[in-house]
């Protein structure tokens, strides 16, 4: 099964934009994982081209607040419809086990043991200080966390988090079972 798990970064906030609807951002840089190659990659808001041939080729994205967020975002750039894709939203399978959203950092901190490289807001003030390689590095640890995040979880049907209030470290069990069963995608190719 060939999984991309990604992030998408964006050239400005929802304040900027008076809106809290995702499409109304704008992507700065984009990061990947390839399950078939083991390679990450990074692509600039004017290298998306180079992108969807390998989304159409995919079995399944995999992201963290990906079906609200990334996937909404990026279709606004794609000329088909990447929810044909399959999807796993990690956030989503946290949100559906746990009944809350848990903020990524929270999740890698006590299942992995590391910390995100910094926050979203961060990003966009570096893209306006025309900072593309703190970006890039950010984007990419994002991607390797949620990643490793989602191999943790497909081996131990749980992830884990430290409660705001007790400190304590309590597990999110998750069913796995059908995250790597193949669907048919129907995507409509870009022709790239």
């Amino acid at each position: 099964m060939r999984k991309i798990t990604f992030d998408i970064e964006t050239r400005n906030t929802f304040q900027d934009v008076g809106s809290d609807k995702a499409v109304d951002l704008d992507i700065s840089l984009l990061c990947i994982h390839d399950s078939k190659t083991d390679e990450y990659d990074t692509f600039m808001h004017d290298d998306l081209d180079r992108l969807w041939p390998i989304l159409e080729q995919a079995d399944m994205l995999v992201g963290y607040n990906s079906d609200h967020f990334d996937i909404p975002l990026l279709n606004k750039y794609y000329q088909g419809d990447l929810t044909s894709i399959k999807s796993l939203d990690i956030l989503k399978e946290i949100k559906n086990s746990l009944g809350k959203r848990i903020k990524l950092d929270t999740v890698a901190e006590a299942t992995l043991g590391t910390n995100k490289s910094g926050e979203g807001l961060d990003a966009v003030k570096w893209w306006n200080n025309g900072e593309i390689e703190k970006i890039k590095k950010y984007c990419l640890d994002d991607v390797r966390i949620t990643k490793e995040i989602y191999e943790y979880a497909l081996k131990h049907g749980k992830l884990k988090y430290k409660d705001r209030i007790t400190s304590e470290i309590k597990e999110i069990k998750l069913d796995t079972s059908n995250w790597e069963e193949r669907e048919k995608n129907t995507s409509t190719q870009s022709l790239f």
